[in-house]
């Protein structure tokens, strides 16, 4: 039994001037590996939406922190998705 990872702080991503003008908005799915110290590393794109988004959702999830997933009582890394929405106002 793996107890899965937990965002524990994960700030909004940018929205680019050229999607905001273009009208682009949808969500960029990633994968990535939350370590035991409950960092992203080796975040990955899984579907493109479009690729200055897809880069603002990769920064911001690098910037995310993580309650770690556990098993038997201890930190363990794991891979993961998670989608990063953009949504015009």
């Amino acid at each position: 039994g793996v107890t899965p990872p937990r965002a524990i702080y994960a700030p909004n991503p940018a929205y680019t001037d050229a999607a905001r003008k273009a009208g682009i908005h949808g969500t960029v799915p990633l994968w990535l590996v939350v370590t035991a110290a409950g960092l992203p590393e080796y975040v990955h794109v899984a579907r493109s939406l479009d690729s200055g988004l897809d880069q603002s959702a990769v920064d911001a999830v690098k910037q995310w922190r993580f309650e770690p997933a556990m098993k038997n009582g201890k930190p363990v890394a794991i891979v993961i998705a998670v989608e990063v929405n953009f949504k015009l106002d």
